[in-house]
């Protein structure tokens, strides 16, 4: 298996990258750090186009979608790092066998070998 140090380095540049992103669409929920809210536009204003409310309510809706895509792959990203760091990285969650090389270098949060790819 390739070095552990460069997946971690890619991890961790991807999880630098996947924070710059979250920071755009949310921000970090005040009771749950470990919690990404997306970030609300200013709804409670008066305001008297109602084109503008309508944009507003679409432009969160949106955010909310793209935080939650985002969140998923950064708590992946998280938790490959904290499995290097347990020196589990690499393993198949399902049966312990290394996961494929092949599919660390395209993937390297993968948790399952090729053989259980949809457990």
């Amino acid at each position: 298996m390739k070095n552990t140090s460069d997946y971690k380095k890619a991890l961790e540049k991807e999880l630098g990258i996947l924070e710059a992103e979250l920071k755009t669409v949310g921000r970090k929920n005040p009771d749950n750090p470990k919690d990404w809210q997306p970030t609300p536009s200013d709804l409670n204003t008066l305001q008297s186009d109602e084109e503008e409310v309508a944009e507003n309510i679409e432009v969160f809706e949106e955010n909310t979608a793209i935080l939650k895509e985002l969140e998923i792959r950064y708590n992946e990203v998280k938790a490959a790092l904290k499995r290097i760091a347990d020196n589990t990285f690499g393993k198949c969650t399902v049966c312990g066998e290394p996961i494929e090389e092949k599919k660390l270098e395209a993937n390297p949060a993968a948790t399952t070998c090729m053989k259980h790819v949809n457990s």
